[in-house]
């Protein structure tokens, strides 16, 4: 099994709490379920573990400063994880990206993208390279 406390990403203590609620969640429903059953028991864990998120929070997406429509993640955890859930056979680049844009719509650093739908439960930390490198500048 993955060790799933990472002191290589950021925030990796409240990575960790999030992917045991996960893990314990897929534990009892195995896979499956539709993405939204998950969701609602992922948020049940989350409760119990005393974590402050918000479910289904939406952000507007803008094109050159004009409001083109709205993205909706599945969770952002203590304002600064952003999770998105999925429940298919198995990820694929396009979750990752998916992962990423989320990443830069909502301008935060750390997200995890958690799969329920495989026999075992996959999760990938995903970073916004992006944003850490504009951190690094500005610290210069």
């Amino acid at each position: 099994m993955k060790d799933i406390v990472n002191n290589n990403y950021k925030h990796s203590d409240l990575t960790a709490k999030i992917i045991g609620c996960a893990m314990k969640v897929h534990n009892t429903l195995g896979n499956g379920f539709q993405e939204v059953i998950y969701q609602k028991c992922l948020a049940i864990e989350f409760e119990k573990q005393g974590l402050i998120f918000a479910r289904e929070l939406e952000i507007p997406i803008y094109y050159e400063s004009i409001k083109v429509g709205t993205r909706r993640v599945d969770f952002l955890v203590a304002d600064v994880i952003v999770v998105e859930l999925k429940a298919l056979n198995k990820l694929e680049e396009i979750h990752l990206a998916q992962g990423l844009n989320y990443l830069e719509a909502y301008k935060l650093e750390t997200g995890l993208l958690i799969n329920f739908g495989s026999k075992s439960l996959e999760f990938k930390r995903i970073s916004n390279e992006h944003k850490l490198s504009k951190q690094q500048n500005q610290s210069i």
